[in-house]
């Protein structure tokens, strides 16, 4: 076994590979979809854009896209997707974000879980209202602690069967080794066709609403409205998710 990299599944091309075979268009990229039509104008930032499935479609619903990403080797799977040309591209992170420059900011697939500590969230959501025009809407999604969504991820026993391109067939598997104070760390375990076992450690943080609504208000946005799943349920009602839409003022 391989020693476990953090967030392997976005920066070894072999995990990249399998991170976009288990994770196909969905419920949540209709969602964003659909929220991005209802923004203000055309000119759309998705940040932590990945491996561009949504980014792509975006451009291709006609808006005027960039996509930035911190990780290189999900940018390099982005790139060579049919219709990447439409898109413009940054290596980098929010503060990499031409200021000014967006009626809409995406951040989908719950990368706001990422940023654990508080001044790297407040200075994430600040980058973004200088990113976004007045006016500009912000739009992320974010798992509500409440439902406690990490009780029902994989024992590391379980083992999940991904297809890849070839016939070639990646056990997965998952486990949760830390939960304290709304932070959860997991390590993700990859067996790949050719024998090598790989592991990928990660922590996210779960803030309830009332704490998203107070940071993002910090920041500059007043927060028009929170749906609780991909069919804009209620909070409480949906799919466990704090779905935030936000304007910045």
């Amino acid at each position: 076994m391989h020693p476990a990299t953090h967030q392997a599944e976005f920066r070894d091309a072999r995990l990249v590979e399998v991170y976009d075979a288990q994770n196909t268009w969905g419920r949540d990229d209709d969602y964003f979809l659909a929220r991005a039509a209802e923004g203000p104008g055309g000119r759309v930032l998705d940040l932590g854009c990945g491996t561009g499935r949504l980014t792509v479609a975006l451009a291709d619903a006609g808006h005027q896209v960039t996509g930035v990403d911190p990780a290189g080797a999900s940018l390099d799977a982005a790139r060579r997707r049919p219709g990447a040309q439409g898109v413009t591209w940054i290596h980098g992170t929010s503060a990499d974000a031409p200021a000014g420059a967006f009626d809409v900011a995406l951040m989908t697939s719950h990368v706001a879980q990422l940023f654990v500590a508080d001044d790297e969230w407040a200075g994430v959501l600040a980058d973004l209202r200088r990113a976004l025009v007045p006016g500009g809407v912000l739009v992320f999604d974010t798992r509500d602690p409440r439902d406690r969504a990490w009780e029902a991820w994989h024992a590391p026993g379980d083992r999940d069967p991904v297809a890849l391109d070839g016939g070639r067939v990646v056990q997965t598997w998952s486990e949760v080794t830390g939960e304290r104070d709304g932070v959860v760390d997991f390590t993700l375990g990859y067996e790949m066709p050719e024998g090598d076992v790989l592991t990928s450690t990660a922590t996210l943080r779960f803030r309830a609403e009332g704490e998203v609504r107070r940071c993002v208000e910090a920041a500059g946005f007043t927060v028009e409205q929170v749906d609780g799943g991909w069919r804009r349920e209620a909070v409480g009602q949906g799919d466990g998710e704090l779905l935030v839409v936000a304007r910045a003022v």
